[in-house]
């Protein structure tokens, strides 16, 4: 996946994170903090502070650790709660942090490190139109996934 736009929820100003699958057709929303927003937005507009912002710090300590991200994975999607591991690598040895996917992002960012997304969070995620009844629920979930496939990175640039 890439890390494709933020962009604002119309109805309750909250960012949204638009992970885009690399040469396909999915995206997956991910409503987040303000503040992971503009952590992921700067990175994303390779925007440099003169001192280290919290995502930096903490890719900083693990590099004077001897530790490296390889890649992150959005692994669950529960009670809408998402979850994301990130992966490290140290001295040979793999381990696996909890994290919220939007911190997991703005350090796969800043690591260079791969944005993976579960199948069964993909599923789960994006409501199916196969075996659907015509509802006002499933309209509105057409609509959304026409505009989430619409989506043009320009358009929706975050404003800091």
């Amino acid at each position: 996946m890439t890390a494709h736009a933020i962009t604002i929820d119309a109805k309750s100003n909250s960012p949204i994170l638009i992970l885009k699958e690399r040469g396909g057709e999915r995206a997956l929303p991910i409503w987040i903090g303000l503040l992971e927003a503009t952590a992921i937005a700067t990175e994303m507009e390779k925007i440099e502070f003169a001192r280290p912002m919290t995502h930096d710090l903490a890719l900083n300590l693990l590099a004077a650790l001897g530790a490296r991200i390889t890649r992150i994975v959005v692994n669950d999607l529960r009670d809408n709660t998402y979850y994301a591991l990130i992966t490290l690598e140290k001295d040979g040895e793999v381990l696996e942090v909890d994290a919220r996917p939007s911190d997991a992002v703005a350090l796969a960012l800043r690591a260079g490190a791969e944005i993976f997304v579960e199948e069964a969070v993909l599923a789960k995620s994006v409501p199916s139109r196969e075996g659907t009844e015509a509802s006002a629920d499933s309209d509105k979930a057409d609509k959304w996934l026409e505009i989430l496939e619409g989506l043009d990175p320009e358009a929706f640039k975050y404003k800091m």
